[in-house]
């Protein structure tokens, strides 16, 4: 499928969090990639808040979401940062990596996704989507970029599957994981419901070997932001040689013929996928199961609750 407009992924090289060229970079591809919010559009940062353990690798780093909100905040925009985990709570993990403190310092909201909205899939089955994220002027996703120990690798895409709320996700894991392509097809259906998406991938640090928790740093020093995550994920994809045969997520998006999908359609108005070593980047060895057995569902929704009442 080609396409008479390629769409832009913006590809940016920054060291380290620490770096003074994060801020420059993380400015750099949103602009390159055409993300242009008007002055008072409330934007909501979406981040991948996974976990409170091993937070500062399996999380979206603080400093590249607070660079994003300054970006926002400099052009009169209203950023608050929103997640909702699937086993604990918003506050916890955003203590565990960071991000809480990150934010106070920049005066920018953090608050949980809550208010379940039924949104009926492609299949003909409903999941519980925050209706925050459903009824927000603009999303700003940012995906932290790991390797994943059921779906090869998670990205843009995945990280809006936690627009469903809370426990939500680990009952679609539970429902689905086991019904062909049902739980990929979910995915995208959330996607396809969303409004406007833009994204800014953290791929910095990112992590491999293992995830989307529990994996090791993989060092690829790479930002990339596009107004398509499904391309984003092509681009990285592609980046890292991985191929449609063993990405879900990749194939369901292929079978759908979205454009962002087909790496012919990308372009790339500042650094290309070679300047990066993707290499580096080890996929985990053995994919498990996409479902959630009950005993795991139960464990983590007496988790949940636990860090609720912390």
């Amino acid at each position: 499928m080609s396409l008479t407009r390629p769409i832009p992924v913006a590809l940016a090289r920054v060291p380290g969090y620490d770096s003074p060229g994060l801020a420059q970079g993380v400015a750099q591809v949103l602009q390159a990639s055409g993300f242009a919010p008007a002055p008072g559009t409330r934007v909501l940062v979406k981040p991948n808040l996974v976990s409170r353990r091993n937070a500062t690798l399996s999380c979206t780093h603080p400093q590249v979401a607070v660079a994003a909100c300054v970006w926002l905040l400099d052009r009169g925009a209203k950023p608050f940062v929103a997640d909702s985990p699937a086993f604990g709570d918003v506050y916890g993990v955003a203590r565990a990596c960071g991000l809480d403190r990150a934010l106070a310092r920049i005066n920018v909201p953090l608050t949980p996704l809550l208010a379940p909205r039924t949104l009926t899939t492609s299949f003909g089955q409903g999941i519980g989507v925050s209706a925050q994220a459903l009824d927000a002027e603009v999303i700003l996703n940012l995906p932290k970029l790991k390797a994943h120990g059921q779906m090869v690798m998670t990205g843009a895409v995945k990280n809006l599957f936690g627009l469903a709320v809370g426990f939500r996700k680990a009952l679609a894991h539970a429902r689905w994981g086991e019904q062909g392509n049902r739980f990929e097809a979910a995915i995208l259906d959330i996607l396809a419901a969303c409004p406007s998406v833009h994204t800014l991938m953290d791929g910095v640090t990112a992590m491999h070997r293992d995830g989307p928790v529990g994996g090791d740093p993989c060092p690829l020093s790479l930002l990339a932001a596009s107004p398509d995550p499904v391309a984003v994920d092509t681009a990285v994809y592609t980046l890292l040689g991985l191929t449609p045969a063993r990405i879900p997520l990749w194939r369901e998006a292929l079978a759908r013929n979205l454009p962002g999908a087909f790496p012919e359609n990308l372009a790339y108005p500042l650094e290309q996928p070679t300047a990066f070593d993707g290499t580096l980047f080890e996929p985990p060895k053995r994919v498990l199961p996409v479902t959630f057995r009950p005993l795991r569902l139960v464990r983590g929704r007496i988790k949940s609750l636990l860090e609720r009442w912390r």
